[in-house]
């Protein structure tokens, strides 16, 4: 009777094991609570180690020996498992290369409203010598300190801005998302379904700025809403429509999409992760190093933070800002340079 259900016990942990480390054969990569356990693969990594830990402790009772060695197998192998597509996505903080003459420097930060300073997020991006700053939940003002501040150091940049409410004073920062553009990559115009939110995520706000005269890439600052249980509908539309901002053509997406690499399995398009554009950390080096929260080391963090671009682009590097300066998520650069 123990034996069979030692044995029930152990198919039943080796399927939900399967599962939470691959949701994507399953089709269950957005559905509640799969999305949510799939979001921080580290965390996985170390509740399998736990659960190992736990079984060879169990092994010195010798009437639960088999079953405890069950478990550790099945935990030997799933942790093993996260740890190779680890090393395939990158576990490290990441470096940037030297920018050349065509290179395009793309920076984004969930600021949380101003738990990130104008001041710091402003020494950053001069630091990064960033090109593109997109920032979910900074309000229009603060964008503009923060351009003040830039071009008083030598580096102008354009101000985009979108307010899902802006008949409300002093609204939540989460309902607007701006972004800052260089002068050098051209004019840029927010398109009018992003201001009136005839086409956008639904419950923040993302801006889409196309280039006035035609060119350079079009720039996407995202912002999904958070996968609360109560939320998964709206998550998953949000996820759908940032994909379908990436058809074929010059496109960089960046920003807050509360979402993994994991999570967009079935958003991609031709070798893309979302529509066309694929990810620049997975490609980087840098996949498995989180973005949020910032209060907990960054390899058990989850990595919902992006930088995407089309096939225009190739990746030349990217690096995770360890210190958030008081936001929950961490800043996030890459290095792009022209397509050969």
């Amino acid at each position: 009777m123990f034996r069979l259900l030692g044995l029930l016990l152990t198919v039943l942990y080796a399927i939900a094991a399967a599962v939470v480390v691959w949701p994507q054969f399953f089709r269950l990569e957005q559905t509640f609570p799969f999305a949510q356990l799939v979001a921080s693969r580290g965390a996985l990594l170390l509740a399998f180690a736990v659960v190992g830990a736990l079984s060879l402790l169990l092994m010195i009772a010798r009437p639960l020996r088999g079953f405890a060695a069950s478990l550790l197998v099945v935990s030997i192998l799933a942790g093993g498992a996260i740890g190779v597509i680890g090393a395939v996505r990158g576990l490290s903080g990441g470096s940037l290369p030297e920018k050349t003459e065509g290179s395009v420097r793309v920076m984004t930060w969930n600021t949380r409203g101003e738990a990130a300073s104008a001041d710091r997020i402003a020494r950053t991006a001069l630091d990064q010598k960033a090109d593109i700053v997109t920032l979910p939940e900074t309000a229009e003002g603060v964008g503009e300190r923060i351009a003040v501040l830039m071009r008083e150091s030598g580096r102008p940049m354009w101000v985009h801005n979108v307010n899902i409410r802006p008949d409300v004073q002093n609204g939540p920062q989460a309902w607007q998302t701006t972004v800052l553009i260089s002068p050098e990559l051209g004019d840029y115009s927010v398109i009018k379904s992003s201001t009136d939110g005839s086409s956008n995520t639904g419950s923040v706000p993302s801006v889409v700025a196309m280039p006035v005269d035609g060119q350079g890439p079009t720039v996407v600052a995202v912002h999904a809403v958070a996968p609360r249980q109560e939320a998964m509908d709206r998550w998953r539309t949000d996820l759908r429509w940032i994909a379908d901002q990436c058809p074929k053509g010059d496109f960089i997406l960046a920003g807050d999409f509360n979402a993994t690499v994991d999570h967009m399995a079935r958003l991609g398009v031709g070798g893309g992760d979302m529509g066309h554009c694929r990810d620049v950390a997975t490609r980087t080096g840098t996949g498995m190093w989180g973005t949020w929260p910032s209060s907990i080391p960054a390899l058990l963090a989850a990595p919902i933070d992006h930088i995407m671009a089309s096939a225009n682009w190739t990746p030349t590097g990217s690096v995770v800002i360890d210190d958030a300066a008081g936001s929950d998520h961490r800043a996030l650069v890459a290095q792009l340079e022209p397509a050969r």
